[in-house]
C-alpha cells in the first residue's frame, strides 16, 4: 500500500475514544482481579492483548472495540464530523499490545509488581484518551516514524 493510500484512510474520532473507555474498563477490571485471582486477571490481560494485536494489523475498524462502535453504536448517533488517521492508531494498539504483554508475562511470572504497573501504563494511556481524547501512541508515533525514515535514509 502507498504512503499516500495510507493517508487517506482515516476513521470517526469517536470509535477510538469508544474503543479506549471499553480498555479502560477491561483494564481496571484487570486490576481489581489481581488482588483476588491472579488467574483470572492474566487471561483477562491476554484478551486484551489479543484486542491490541487486532487493532495494531487490522486497524481501529476491525478490532473487536471498532466493530462493536461501528455496528451497534455508529448507527445510533450523529453523522461523523471529525476523522482522525489510521497510522497512530494502529502504532497506539502495537505500543498497548506491548505493555498487555509484559504484564501478562508478569503475571505469569508471579510478578504481581510487573503485571500491575505495565496494566497501569496501559490504563493511564487508555484513560487520557478516553477522558481526554489525548492518544499518547499517537503523540509519539510522528518521532517514530521520523526515526524510521531517517534510518532507511542512512542505509540507502
Amino acid at each position: 500500500m502507498s504512503t499516500t493510500a495510507t493517508q487517506i484512510q482515516q476513521v470517526d474520532v469517536r470509535g477510538p475514544r469508544f474503543a479506549a473507555w471499553v480498555t479502560t474498563a477491561v483494564l481496571v477490571l484487570t486490576l481489581i482481579l489481581s488482588t483476588f485471582s491472579l488467574p483470572a486477571a492474566t487471561i483477562l490481560l491476554a484478551l486484551q492483548a489479543i484486542v491490541f494485536a487486532i487493532g495494531a494489523v487490522a486497524g481501529p475498524k476491525r478490532s473487536p472495540y471498532g466493530q462493536i462502535f461501528g455496528k451497534l453504536v455508529a448507527p445510533r448517533i450523529s453523522p461523523v464530523t471529525a476523522r482522525e488517521p489510521v497510522t497512530p492508531l494502529r502504532f497506539a494498539q502495537f505500543v498497548g499490545f506491548v505493555f498487555a504483554v509484559a504484564g501478562t508475562v508478569g503475571f505469569l511470572a508471579g510478578s504481581t509488581v510487573v503485571g500491575t504497573v505495565a496494566t497501569g501504563f496501559a490504563l493511564f494511556a487508555a484513560l487520557l484518551n478516553a477522558a481526554f481524547g489525548i492518544c499518547l501512541g499517537c503523540q509519539i508515533y510522528p518521532l517514530v516514524a521520523r526515526f524510521r525514515n531517517t534510518g532507511r535514509a542512512s542505509t540507502a
